[in-house]
């Protein structure tokens, strides 16, 4: 019975003993497992540790460059400054060399320019220089030139006895004389002669010769020049056509299309406009008599009943100037419509260099035409001049 007991004890414990043995072996890891975990963890915590070294060290090596940089940066600006100040140095330089260079120039010029007025004769047709502006407003008024051209004018003893008692304003209107007044240049045919001297002509119908105190009244409407190519000049003979030159002279008013011999007969009147230098001519095709043709006589006019000697005058002062501007006196009285042989004289004149073409004359208004894009005005008609009639 004894032995029995101790058997089961015996069994019992031997029972404990595996179930232990079974417990550890099933839920009890072994060293192995235990030091491949340890194993594992320490990996894990290197890898760890060393990104986070390596991203140490790459932020590190960031703020290294980006000071390096900024140290470059500020180096470079340092650079950049003082290359700044060099150059501000060498313009300051360039400037005051260039100004001294001006102020040598400028020096330069004036003795140029009393040397040529020096050596240069004082002549009548000498054309004004241009005025420099840089500014735009100031370009387009230089750009800008009004001219006014009137027609046929006599003054007449009714035209006379009106300025005396008026004045101007007993001639013309207040607006034509405003007109007149805003132009830069102003012209018109002078059919008469100033002087109170010389022979009539014979078998003439209609003679002029106004007194030279009346030139006031051309000077009251601003005219710049006439033209004393017409049928009326030598009405009076050269006497009185020399009283005209003179009278005219003295009073500050040009004159083209007559005078002492051809050459001044065919000079031409030069005055600038804006920035444009105008050359102003005349001629007449309508004369009583061959002898008032300059060719023929002097003093006289110039006559185009061809237009060689005109032309000729064209190109030459077209060579002085911008613009070219021809007054004649032609075509038939009260006629409305030009004359064939206007039409192809005023082609021929802009053939020429003509810019404009503007007729007188006919004592009506006659048409306008564009040849080439140059404006041809073939009468002008009436400006002061009473009815003969």
């Amino acid at each position: 019975m004894k032995k029995g007991i101790g058997t089961i004890i015996i069994s019992f414990l031997v029972l404990i003993v595996i179930g232990v043995g079974l417990y550890f072996w099933a839920y009890h890891p072994t060293k192995q497992e235990v030091a491949e975990k340890n194993e594992i963890e320490r990996l894990t915590e290197e890898q760890t540790g060393g990104w986070q070294s390596k991203e140490k060290q790459l932020s590190e090596k960031e703020n290294n460059s980006s000071s390096q940089n900024g140290q470059l940066s500020n180096n470079e600006d340092k650079s950049l400054s003082e290359n700044s100040q060099r150059s501000n140095n060498e313009n300051k330089a360039s400037s005051e060399n260039s100004q001294l260079s001006n102020n040598e120039n400028k020096a330069s010029s004036e003795n140029s320019q009393l040397s040529n007025n020096e050596n240069e004769p004082s002549v009548t047709e000498e054309v004004p220089s241009s005025v420099d502006s840089n500014s735009p407003i100031e370009e387009v008024k230089r750009q800008e030139a009004n001219l006014i051209f009137a027609g046929d004018i006599y003054i007449s003893p009714y035209v006379q006895q009106n300025y005396d008692r008026e004045g101007i304003n007993g001639v013309i209107s207040e607006r034509l004389l405003t007109e007149m007044k805003n132009g830069d240049i102003t012209m018109a045919n002078e059919e008469f002669p100033f002087s109170i001297r010389g022979e009539q002509a014979p078998d003439k119908q209609f003679t002029f010769r106004i007194d030279p105190a009346y030139v006031k009244i051309l000077k009251d409407m601003k005219l710049n020049v006439v033209t004393l190519a017409n049928n009326h000049t030598l009405d009076y003979g050269t006497q009185a056509l020399m009283d005209t030159f003179d009278t005219l002279d003295e009073s500050g008013i040009a004159y083209v299309g007559a005078g002492i011999d051809k050459e001044r007969a065919t000079k031409p009147f030069f005055m600038q406009a804006g920035q444009w230098n105008f050359g102003f001519l005349g001629a007449s095709r309508v004369i009583p008599v061959v002898d008032w043709n300059i060719e023929n006589q002097q003093p006289g006019m110039l006559c185009t009943y061809e237009s060689a000697a005109l032309c000729e005058a064209i190109q030459t002062t077209k060579q002085k100037c911008d613009f070219v501007i021809v007054y004649v006196h032609w075509g038939i009285e009260k006629d409305n419509t030009p004359q064939e042989y206007q039409r192809q004289l005023a082609k021929e004149y802009i053939d020429a260099g003509a810019d404009l073409v503007v007729g007188a004359h006919p004592h009506v208004l006659q048409g306008i035409e564009y040849y080439n894009g140059k404006p041809i005005v073939y009468s002008l008609g009436n400006y002061i001049l009473q009815s003969l009639d």
